[in-house]
């Protein structure tokens, strides 16, 4: 594989969640299915990054899923072993060879630069490595 983490393609996190989630098994595997509210606290280095944002914006949180297995290539979907082995890339499985983690949510408040967001499934400590702007009608933003 190529690699990416080497000088303009460095990666690097701009903030963190802060989540009652801490246990990885526990999680819902998906916001939609009965994750919490959550804090995303950005770094005071990306805190500029942050302005405009506020509550009722709908976002797109990027993670680096850091408990993932980056070695696993094909999975059960779901863990559920009566469905046939799977590419990674043709399912949800945060482990993956990156293992980024696409979250779609809702500013419900902001309190400095601190986000709080849901649902959001994340556990705590999850660094977050990108927040993106939900994707609407040409022109909102």
């Amino acid at each position: 594989m190529g690699e990416l983490g080497r000088g303009p393609w460095q990666v690097h996190a701009v903030g963190v969640v802060r989540s009652g989630l801490t246990d990885l098994d526990a999680a819902p595997r998906q916001g939609d299915e009965g994750a919490p509210a959550a804090w995303v606290e950005v770094h005071p280095e990306a805190a500029a990054a942050a302005d405009g944002i506020v509550a009722g914006d709908r976002l797109v949180l990027l993670t680096w899923l850091d408990r993932a297995d980056r070695t696993v290539t094909r999975v059960h979907p779901r863990g559920d072993v009566s469905l046939p082995l799977t590419g990674v890339f043709a399912t949800r499985s945060p482990h993956r060879p990156n293992p980024v983690g696409l979250h779609p949510v809702t500013v419900t408040e902001r309190d400095g630069d601190r986000l709080r967001v849901e649902p959001l499934e994340a556990v705590d400590g999850t660094p977050v490595i990108d927040i993106k702007v939900e994707l609407g009608p040409p022109g909102s933003r």
